[in-house]
């Protein structure tokens, strides 16, 4: 009620307050609301520096918007293979898909389980790629403690309705 009444259901302090809470959720990363998922996504990729010419891995088993918004800033998806026990990018495969055009990796966690998010890293460090995680649908995932959302150098939730959580 309190919401409604305020007239601000897009922006307002209720969304600030929002982002400033989310981000205490995610170990005080920088939180920025933005209309969907995809959106976020999107953000992601621009406030990155990925485009034209370059490459970014994704896992095949994903939803449409994942490849869309890398085609979307000019750059090209690489189609990984997932682990079939997590339905996350498998880590041995991400590494034989290396290019010297690939700039970026965006590793999806689903259905609430986390992916490899250990030797992602530290197949991206050796390679000095950037790492997007796309973690619409785990927000309360972690592993040894840490949440998904805050290995890679970004990171994008969603609260659509049919996520695990929703606002």
């Amino acid at each position: 009620d309190r919401v409604l009444k305020s007239l601000s259901l897009a922006q307002g302090p209720e969304v600030k307050s929002f982002e400033s809470e989310f981000s205490r959720f995610v170990g005080g990363r920088d939180c920025v609301a933005v209309n969907s998922g995809t959106s976020a996504l999107h953000l992601c990729l621009i406030a990155l520096g990925v485009g034209t010419g370059d490459e970014v891995i994704v896992p095949s088993f994903t939803f449409a918007a994942t490849a869309n918004v890398v085609a979307l800033v000019g750059a090209k998806p690489i189609f990984v293979d997932v682990d079939p026990k997590t339905y996350c990018l498998n880590p041995l495969l991400v590494k034989s898909a290396i290019t010297t055009k690939t700039k970026a990796i965006i590793v999806v966690h689903l259905y609430g389980l986390a992916a490899n998010m250990p030797d992602i890293s530290k197949i991206a460090k050796e390679h000095s790629l950037l790492v997007i995680e796309d973690a619409a649908q785990a927000h309360i995932a972690s592993i040894e403690g840490k949440m998904v959302g805050t290995f890679g150098d970004a990171a994008a939730f969603s609260f659509y309705p049919t996520k695990n959580m929703t606002s």
